[in-house]
């Protein structure tokens, strides 16, 4: 049959990480895509292709500074796409490796925040869509990055709505209390083990 992927995504402030460690906690092999994204933007590969396509502004100390790509691309599709373009094929093939790492496993999740915005939900074989009401997610999101509702919104604006995703899930998390959402994901881990 093969090792099945599910994928784990979530709009910001839902929950999603907290429930990636629960599924790894629970012995599941857990490939958080945002880290190794992030481990792939100093590649030295990688690094030569973001100074080509943006120049020498989003760099420090010789590197591509996060904050400055940010800067660049959060209201602007095309950059967004430029950038999106050099990091994800990288990633995929990177998970397509560690997949293989865990060819004895059931199932794995591979836990990405943009896993419809990027089209790679298509690859996986089940979505679990972690969800929480949206001013729970705000306020989550303010106290846990020190930032302002404005700027909670703004990130939310670059993700789809839940709306949106729900049409495209198998499985869905309401992550309002810890418990019940621990118990949704149990439920959820039960039955990909009987696959």
């Amino acid at each position: 049959m093969g090792t099945k992927i599910i994928g784990l995504t979530g709009g910001i402030g839902s929950g999603k990480s907290t429930m990636a460690n629960y599924f790894a906690s629970l012995g599941v092999p857990v490939y958080i895509a945002d880290e190794e994204a992030k481990k792939i933007l100093y590649l030295p590969a990688v690094v030569a292709e973001v100074k080509e396509a943006f120049g020498e502004m989003v760099f420090t100390n010789g590197l591509p500074d996060k904050a400055k790509l940010a800067g660049v691309v959060f209201n602007n599709p095309e950059k967004l796409a430029v950038l999106n373009g050099i990091i994800h094929p990288k990633v995929k093939e990177h998970f397509l490796e560690w997949v293989k790492m865990h060819n004895s496993q059931n199932f794995v999740i591979k836990e990405a925040a943009i896993l419809f915005e990027s089209g790679s939900y298509k690859d996986c074989d089940k979505v679990i869509l972690v969800t929480a009401p949206k001013d729970l997610r705000i306020k989550r999101v303010m106290q846990r990055d020190n930032v302002t509702e404005e700027q909670v919104l703004n990130r939310m604006a670059n993700q789809w709505d839940e709306e949106k995703k729900v049409v495209l899930c198998d499985y869905i998390i309401h992550n309002i209390d810890r418990e019940t959402a621990k118990n949704e994901a149990y439920k959820i881990f039960s039955e990909l083990n009987n696959m």
